[in-house]
């Protein structure tokens, strides 16, 4: 799919195939960066997800793919959007759909924000090499999530450049070299937002038992991991070296480490992550096995 520049599309047409929360805050990114409304379809089969996206965007909605055919008609951009365990379907309809469609010479694009499943299995059940995988992650919701990418060797550097100014309409996004760091960005990035509110709930706990009421409690732990997240991205020093810097030895924050430290807490944490990253090998498995 080539754009004369791909910063500034022109009469970008955009399809989501599913309606949920990571399409909801693609779309809203969009149309903040003038994609027209007119020119996204979004396809989902729940009637209450077809008004939200009406209601909230007043973009197209169609429930079943087939009634996409005529906005397939014409060049577009497809964002697989669905769960895992309803990837199969919808390729399938995707690909009786568009081959109905080979005589009008269209090229699509596709970008998978679909957790697992490879490029080389989309591609199979889809009959179609032009492809992308993206995993972002739920800050998106407000436009700061950050997106790890990956592309097939058939997408040109005119087409990243695209699927970039895409992703980054809901924040960050980084390409990887290798398909097989996506799951380590989905063990990472995508799974790291809960790692974050699980720190934040049990801070928030903590300071209540130490006498704060809940909303005091609320507030002072969210501010603390926001101005401490703020604070490592302006600074050019490592997270070790800033650690280190508010850690005087004999103080209160030298007590609370050292209790970290002989619980094992790092260790802990990287071996959840590493939990999940297996689990993403292993849903990517799961789906090339169907």
């Amino acid at each position: 799919m080539q754009t004369s520049n791909p910063h500034v599309p022109q009469n970008l047409r955009i399809a989501f195939i599913g309606g949920g929360n990571m399409a909801n805050a693609m779309i809203g990114g969009l149309l903040n960066k003038n994609v027209q409304a007119s020119n996204m379809l979004a396809i989902d089969p729940l009637q209450l997800a077809r008004d939200n996206l009406i209601k909230s965007f007043e973009i197209n909605v169609a429930s079943d793919i087939s009634q996409g055919k005529d906005f397939f008609s014409k060049n577009c951009l497809i964002i697989l959007a669905v769960k895992p365990q309803q990837l199969q379907e919808a390729l399938a309809q995707l690909r009786q759909t568009l081959e109905s469609q080979k005589t009008l010479q269209c090229t699509h694009l596709f970008l998978s924000i679909v957790a697992g499943v490879q490029l080389a299995d989309i591609s199979i059940h889809l009959n179609h090499s032009q492809l992308v995988r993206a995993m972002p992650n739920t800050p998106a919701l407000i436009g700061k999530g950050v997106t790890g990418l990956y592309a097939s060797s058939e997408i040109s550097q005119n087409d990243q450049a695209l699927i970039t100014w895409v992703c980054d309409s809901i924040g960050q996004s980084i390409w990887v070299s290798q398909e097989h760091l996506l799951d380590s960005v989905t063990a990472l990035s995508g799974s790291g937002p809960a790692y974050v509110f699980s720190f934040i709930e049990h801070l928030q706990l903590a300071g209540q038992k130490l006498g704060l009421n809940s909303d005091q409690a609320n507030q002072l732990a969210i501010q603390t991991v926001i101005g401490a997240g703020l604070l490592a991205s302006a600074s050019p020093e490592t997270p070790a070296t800033l650690r280190e810097k508010v850690t005087s030895k004999g103080g209160t924050t030298f007590a609370a480490l050292e209790v970290l430290k002989e619980k094992h807490w790092g260790e802990i944490l990287q071996e959840a992550v590493r939990a999940a990253h297996a689990r993403s090998v292993a849903m990517g498995q799961e789906f090339s096995e169907k």
